[in-house]
């Protein structure tokens, strides 16, 4: 019992270093910038207190859970030598990590909202802006599916990542030129909102215990690099669903 207690306490230290930053920050700005006491702060300490105990546990988990299951599943199917069921496993793991992605919930609809505010989808009321939310999600889930599935391929077949990188940009610059204004902005923002608290310590796994399994590859160079991709593709679907919803600028 007193080890348990002792290293969930050390757990909470981590944290809790990891989190004053935070506290620093809103104490200063509160008190010498606004220069008034921050309110409730009862529920604020309680509220702290919470962050903290989840941070601790969400870390360990991902140290003792999902890190190992990727890295696992990764050299096994490796090991089996079958390309399509590893590419077909890394397509579905950022696809289903993704579609449900809190993030990505909110801010698609929010576009739908603003969109049908502004009268940019057709007549439907709430049953159009949820088709068109719903359509959001299903284009970033496919494209971050395809970008680990295309990340996957790269490590086995030990493609640069610069240059993919460098390609998808260009294709994204292209699309920015064509797509119409009201998609551009929501889609450089799906970038950022798929790595989330789940997909990106997955795929990161999945990464290392690929190149860890296959001869000739470099963890450290080879086995980084998929959440790149995972931020890179939405843009480009996203713009491209935009330009099968509102047409060509």
């Amino acid at each position: 019992m007193v080890t348990v207690i002792c290293w969930f306490l050390e757990r909470l230290k981590e944290a809790g270093r990891d989190f004053l930053p935070v506290i620093v920050v809103v104490a200063v700005f509160q008190y010498a910038v606004i220069g008034q006491p921050i309110p409730d702060v009862q529920e604020i300490l309680v509220g702290a207190v919470l962050v903290l105990i989840g941070l601790a546990l969400f870390v360990e988990g991902l140290k003792i859970g999902l890190f190992p299951i990727g890295e696992s599943m990764a050299y096994n199917f490796a090991k089996r030598n079958s390309l399509f069921w590893l590419l077909t496993f890394s397509f579905g793991l950022g696809f289903s990590t993704t579609v449900a992605e809190p993030a990505l919930i909110a801010v698609a609809d929010e576009a739908a909202r603003v969109a049908s505010g502004a009268g940019l989808l057709p007549p439907g009321g709430e049953k159009g802006m949820e088709e068109y939310a719903f359509g959001m999600r299903i284009s970033v889930a496919l494209s971050v599916g395809f970008a680990i599935a295309m990340g996957a391929l790269r490590i086995i077949k030990g493609w640069p990542v610069q240059y993919l990188i460098i390609g998808g940009y260009v294709v994204v610059m292209m699309e920015t030129l064509m797509a119409p204004r009201e998609i551009i902005g929501i889609a450089y923002d799906s970038g950022g909102i798929t790595t989330s608290t789940i997909t990106v310590p997955l795929v990161t796994a999945l990464g290392i215990g690929l190149a860890s399994s296959i001869r000739g590859r470099n963890p450290m160079i080879d086995g980084f690099g998929l959440i790149a991709f995972a931020s890179l593709t939405p843009m480009i679907f996203v713009m491209a669903y935009g330009v099968m919803v509102f047409g060509i600028k």
